[in-house]
């Protein structure tokens, strides 16, 4: 993680010859059917006209909050439209915005409003959304370069799947409870074959999702690592592993007593299954996902808040 004032990547904005360069565009966007934030959604719009900002709205986001009228755009073709995103909703969403922004090669902020459950990622509060995006506006907010992860998934000598993910990957069985055999190895080393459910290839940011939920440790976002944890392995030896976030993970399962099935899923967001012969690699993103912080909250704050961390 890096803390660094509020700038933009070559190609999104305006240049401003006096500092940071200037965001003209802001794309919305709200977890479907999140009625809720209607309200927010219109006076956010509002807010941004008054400073001659341009709003792109997600176009269910534009249906829901009856902003129609506005500029629309795809999920998918927002990252290409604008220079801020503003999501409402909870993790899920934000999750689901970041790996597109990476997909289209952006490197655009992310300011995320908590509506969800947890929202540990979209830490900042409904009240502070309008503060928080004014220091976003003016180049005064805090924004946080989080490591994102790349996953390829090569099948008889070609790319089949290729993703970009910011929490972590996840290779595991199918849906009867049976374990399957993975080959791991890192950076051409090999490691070791693990009969378990699965595996979790996790970014620090990703540590406090499903990787903290099998048994994994916290890793701090400012820590330039990865961590390599089985779940359920059948052994009495086994343990997560961190491991520097330059290496390059590849796992294989291995398939092949009949009923055998693995899967790769991607941020919990989307997923194919794997064939017998599938390898999946797992390594640094070449662009980090960029985070508008709350200023009011310090990292160890949101873990005591949102995971109630330390609590008896």
């Amino acid at each position: 993680m890096q803390r660094e004032p509020n700038t933009l990547s070559p190609g999104a904005g305006t240049p401003n010859p006096d500092g940071p360069a200037r965001i003209i565009r802001v794309g919305i966007v709200a977890k479907p059917g999140l009625t809720d934030t209607a309200v927010e959604l219109t006076a956010v719009t509002a807010w941004l006209d008054a400073r001659g900002i341009e709003s792109v709205v997600e176009d269910e986001t534009s249906k829901m909050a009856d902003l129609r009228s506005r500029p629309k755009a795809s999920r998918d073709d927002l990252p290409y439209r604008v220079d801020l995103m503003l999501v409402f909703g909870g993790d899920g969403t934000l999750l689901g915005m970041a790996d597109r922004i990476a997909q289209a090669d952006r490197e655009i902020p992310i300011l995320g409003v908590n509506f969800g459950s947890l929202g540990f990622l979209t830490e900042i509060a409904a009240s502070e959304l309008l503060p928080s995006l004014e220091a976003a506006l003016d180049g005064t907010a805090v924004i946080e370069a989080r490591m994102m992860l790349r996953s390829r998934v090569d099948r008889a000598g070609r790319t089949y799947v290729d993703r970009i993910v910011l929490n972590d990957v996840a290779v595991t069985g199918g849906s009867l409870s049976r374990i399957v055999e993975f080959s791991v190895s890192v950076s051409g080393d090999f490691v070791a074959r693990f009969n378990a459910d699965g595996l979790i290839i996790s970014s620090p940011t990703g540590s406090t999702a499903y990787n903290l939920s099998a048994g994994g440790p916290i890793v701090h976002p400012a820590v330039d690592a990865m961590v390599l944890n089985p779940i359920a392995p059948h052994t009495l030896t086994n343990r997560p592993v961190v491991i520097p976030a330059d290496a390059e993970v590849a796992i294989q399962p291995v398939l092949q007593r009949p009923g055998d099935e693995a899967f790769v899923t991607f941020d919990g967001q989307s997923g194919v299954q794997l064939e017998n012969g599938d390898i999946v690699h797992i390594q640094r993103a070449r662009r980090p996902m960029r985070l508008v912080r709350g200023s009011a909250h310090s990292y160890y704050e949101v873990l005591r808040k949102k995971l109630r961390w330390a609590e008896r």
